[in-house]
């Protein structure tokens, strides 16, 4: 049971290396097929990631007016996150945008360089998550909370619903699967964010940002099987992106 446990707690430890660029103070050991079962915990390092931006809102909306904090609190989040979720979704942009082939779309997305797709995408989707934040006022920081954790669920359920579409890749682990308790422990996560959202906007506007969410996440993966036959990192990273913001804007219709 003890090694269980601290198995356990060195998968966290890998979610949370893998989602944010926090100093850890060891390396917690990474293997592809422990750091797909450390997927499981992504929602509740979620909420952790979200908690955090929250703070951040809070105590800028104390100084400033509620744009400007929710500025701080998205620019926190970028940097908290070295913008992992971001880059993807700009390079998921530039790849089904610029690609005219299964082939050509996972050649832009490997290139590093981001183009008109990626940064007009990024600035749009941006730009929404900061409005959407401005508008919700006080209830913004357990909006932050709640997307930021249940929002992560759309790329556990993309990684597995899809194949991987490249025969090689950084995030090949993503198709190892969640391991023993693993959908448990992801939905438990899952379902603390989804009530953070029903005690911060109310039940029927948390259930119906839930579906957004799940409305995104299908279009997201039929396009994904459709143009790269199967999922890629880049692709998880728009989930995420997408899912929130879908969230957010939802959140805020029914505020």
């Amino acid at each position: 049971m003890t090694g269980r446990l601290a198995e356990e707690g060195r998968l966290v430890l890998l979610a949370v290396q893998f989602l944010t660029r926090l100093p850890l103070p060891f390396a917690p050991g990474y293997t592809p097929e422990r750091m797909g079962h450390a997927m499981r915990y992504f929602p509740l390092v979620g909420l952790a990631i979200g908690g955090g931006l929250a703070a951040v809102y809070a105590l800028s909306a104390l100084v400033f007016p509620p744009v400007v904090a929710a500025l701080l609190a998205v620019a926190a989040g970028v940097r908290l996150t070295g913008a992992l979720h971001e880059d993807g979704l700009a390079d998921m942009a530039d790849g089904l945008g610029g690609g005219a082939t299964r082939e050509r779309a996972l050649e832009i997305m490997r290139d590093s360089r981001i183009g008109s797709y990626g940064a007009v995408t990024l600035g749009l989707v941006l730009a929404l998550k900061v409005a959407a934040l401005a508008g919700l006022g006080a209830a913004a920081a357990g909006a932050l909370v709640g997307a930021h954790g249940l929002s992560r669920l759309s790329t556990l359920a993309l990684s597995a619903a899809l194949p991987y579409a490249r025969a090689e890749g950084k995030a090949v682990f993503a198709s190892v699967g969640l391991g023993p308790m693993g959908w448990p422990i992801a939905l438990a996560g899952g379902a603390a964010a989804l009530l953070v959202l029903m005690a911060t906007a109310g039940i029927v506007a948390a259930v119906t940002a839930l579906i957004a969410a799940v409305l995104v996440t299908l279009w997201l993966g039929r396009m994904m099987r459709r143009r790269l036959g199967g999922q890629t990192g880049d692709g998880l990273g728009a989930a995420q992106q997408l899912g929130e913001t879908a969230i957010l804007l939802e959140l805020l219709a029914w505020a």
